[in-house]
């Protein structure tokens, strides 16, 4: 059987595009490609030009980088006429976007430093806006992606610069086809496979073709879905899920009043995924608010910022209830970012219901962000008391189902439909967070030694099993002391020489406050230079069986009754050593302290990872026993070692930490349990039965336990 060539491969494809109704159009040079622009302009706009009025156009395209025009694309250019009033001009039609002008061409020739011949472009009203390079079947993709680098160095910026326009290449050998926005600096890594809604990959290019170059739907994923990223001043364009995620709650608000939720993995871009949905709500007359709700005060800040790096001014943050308020009256802010503790405080309080009426009954949307953690109270029934016809939808990577629900009520019975969903095992096989190394430095309780008595062997098993689950056993010094030795000894090996950084999750502040001094003992001692951190509150001292990671709603850690309070004396001892390290000046003495404590721990923990510190100013291992668990996102962040027992959603959010892509160093997220396996059963659930290709991979278990006295005595 022969090989398909690239030729034929092109030709295929040519055949296809002009079946989903682009018209082909033969340019093979510079000339032709200019005078092509000026014929699609003047139909699209209903004018004709002169030539001193499409220099003038030409003058105008050909200014700044890839970012800029990008802008002007999306822009409208005031032409002042030879003769008579000035028009404007549109180069796309986003709002309609199909009401464009839909061309396909091959073999343009365009010569800069070197003459390059493209393979399939794509133009809309003339403009390039969609490179497609093909290689033959056989040959690796990669091949595709380093070419077109080579164009953008050779001779994207000739032609004047029109080539600078793509906005989306597509690359393929026929069997496989991945898109991605034109940014000069990215790795292959940041290249996407096309999904159906259901996550099946559509690799093959005429499948591809058919779902992702359809020209109205191309046109739409360039209109909507490309996201001009201001800080940084480069393209993004969503991936299929989050695409399809917006859109269904588009469709939802349009057709209806039915809430909703998507259950996105963490780290798969929410937060991308919830401004596009955002953005395309409050661009409908119908809706007259969106507020966006997150549960921490820390989140509040984080996703203002990360929202207007897409769209500066697109969302206005509150800092306090009054604020709040004043948003929510005002009819021209149409999103507004809050937490749900000062939402909950703004339509509790008489005093701010006369201001708020118009929106008690008006066309309200509210988003909640990690809604597996923040809605099962009072507060969600209050809001849909309160605002008499919103609509709520609620973004979670790991739902509340009924198998994890433990007695509440589900993610289902609050919001309804699931709308989309893309899970960890979706997001591992993609490529769009790593997998995981799942460590147990600990053992399953051993069998007994039979003794021909089954009811006796099965009551010494019992027994077994029962103590090496006390907390007698966990707690023990020297089981402490030799779970911080294996750290001392491995810590370097798990993060690299410690290119990245690690969390160290414990069962209690109890718990905590003993593996720090242990640790700060050791380091005395001269025997590591790790530099490690803490940060807890000061509440009872009860585990919390999911781990949400939450900082508490009040204001300030309570110290439960006032006086003394040791955990409080302890924490701030702990601030003390973190200062005298760092050189600062952080306080926990008030709740603004504490966030701002929390604040810089967080900045620290991405301080590999930040132009504002330098990789020594991080910080190796932070201590928690909730806080950071769920939430908190470092791409330099990929081991954790967790002594606690984690359940459900609160184990997949915990060991999400870890698994943020971050180049070609970072293969993996490390999990190095010190507890028994009970967590196996979860993690073999992410494993999805496929070696190697959807999950965790679970590696040596080693006898930590066996170390220690099964009954322990006194320390030493």
């Amino acid at each position: 059987m022969s090989v398909q060539s690239e030729a034929q491969l092109e030709t295929e494809l040519v055949t296809r595009l002009q079946g989903l109704g682009w018209a082909p159009v033969r340019l093979p040079d510079e000339g032709s490609l200019t005078a092509n622009l000026r014929a699609q302009l003047e139909a699209h706009n209903g004018i004709t030009m002169t030539d001193a009025e499409f220099a003038r156009v030409l003058n105008h395209l050909d200014k700044g980088g890839v970012f800029d025009r990008a802008e002007t694309l999306r822009g409208r250019f005031r032409l002042d006429r030879d003769e008579g009033d000035p028009v404007w001009i549109e180069f796309l039609n986003t709002e309609h976007w199909c009401r464009n002008r839909y061309q396909v061409a091959t073999q343009i020739g365009i010569e800069g430093r070197r003459k390059n011949r493209y393979d399939v472009t794509l133009l809309i009203n003339g403009i390039p806006l969609c490179q497609v390079e093909l290689k033959r079947r056989g040959v690796e993709l990669k091949a595709a992606f380093h070419q077109i680098n080579r164009y953008q160095r050779d001779s994207f910026r000739a032609a004047r610069g029109l080539f600078q326009y793509v906005q989306v290449f597509v690359i393929s050998n026929g069997v496989n086809t991945r898109y991605y926005a034109n940014n000069r600096h990215q790795s292959f890594k940041q290249t996407f496979t096309w999904a159906t809604p259901d996550n099946t990959p559509m690799n093959r290019l005429g499948d591809f073709a058919d779902a992702f170059l359809e020209k109205c739907h191309l046109s739409k994923m360039i209109s909507k879905y490309v996201v001009l990223h201001q800080s940084d001043k480069l393209l993004m364009v969503l991936r299929p899920y989050q695409y399809y995620a917006a859109e269904r709650i588009q469709e939802r608000v349009e057709q209806g009043r039915k809430n909703g939720y998507i259950w996105h993995t963490t780290g798969s871009g929410k937060t991308l995924t919830s401004f596009k949905a955002a953005q395309n709500l409050i661009a409908l007359p119908k809706v007259d608010k969106v507020v966006f709700v997150v549960d921490r005060a820390d989140l509040d800040y984080q996703t203002t910022k990360e929202f207007n790096h897409f769209q500066p001014g697109s969302v206005d943050g509150t800092d306090n209830t009054r604020q709040l308020v004043t948003q929510l009256a005002d009819q021209n802010t149409k999103l507004v970012i809050t937490t749900i503790q000062k939402l909950n405080t703004a339509i509790s309080r008489d005093l701010y219901g006369p201001r708020l009426e118009h929106l008690r009954r008006g066309r309200a949307v509210f988003i909640f962000d990690e809604c597996h953690r923040s809605q099962f109270g009072d507060t969600h029934r209050r809001i849909r008391a309160f605002f008499e016809r919103c609509q709520m939808f609620g973004f979670t990577g790991t739902p509340i189902l009924k198998e994890n629900a433990i007695g509440k009520r589900t993610t289902k019975d609050l919001f309804d439909e699931r709308l989309h969903d893309y899970v960890i095992t979706d997001a591992i096989r993609d490529e769009n967070v790593l997998r995981f190394s799942v460590e147990y430095l600990g053992q399953t309780s051993a069998p007994v030694t039979p003794t021909g008595d089954e009811k006796a062997d099965r009551k010494a098993q019992a027994e077994r099993d029962r103590a090496l689950e006390s907390r007698a056993f966990y707690d023990h010094p020297d089981r402490m002391s030799r779970v911080v030795d294996w750290i001392i000894e491995n810590h370097d090996r798990k993060t690299r020489g410690r290119q990245f950084g690690a969390v160290f999750a414990v069962s209690s502040v109890d718990a905590l406050c003993a593996y720090y001094d242990l640790l700060e003992a050791k380091r005395l001692a001269g025997q590591h230079d790790l530099k490690i951190a803490t940060i807890f509150t000061y509440a009872a001292n009860e585990e919390d069986p999911d781990a949400d990671g939450l900082i508490p709603d009040t204001e300030f850690p309570a110290d439960n009754g006032g006086g003394d309070n040791p955990k409080r004396d302890k924490l701030t001892g702990y601030v003390a050593d973190y200062n005298a390290l760092y050189g600062v000046n952080e306080s926990v003495r008030d709740g603004k302290g504490f966030y701002s404590y929390y604040r810089a721990l967080a900045k620290r923990m991405k301080a590999r990872d930040r132009k504002d510190f330098t990789p020594d100013q991080g910080i190796d291992i932070l201590l928690v026993v909730n806080m950071f668990l769920t939430g908190f996102d470092a791409k330099t962040l990929n081991t954790l070692y967790v002594d606690k027992n984690l359940r459900y959603h609160g184990l997949i959010q915990a060991f999400s930490r870890t698994n943020r892509t971050l180049g070609q160093v970072k293969s993996q997220g490390n999990i190095v349990c010190f507890v028994s396996d009970g967590h196996a059963p979860l993690i073999s659930r992410l494993r999805g039965g496929a070696s190697g290709e959807s999950g965790g991979r679970l590696v040596a278990r080693q006898g930590l336990r066996d170390e220690v006295p099964m009954h322990p005595g006194p320390a030493g």
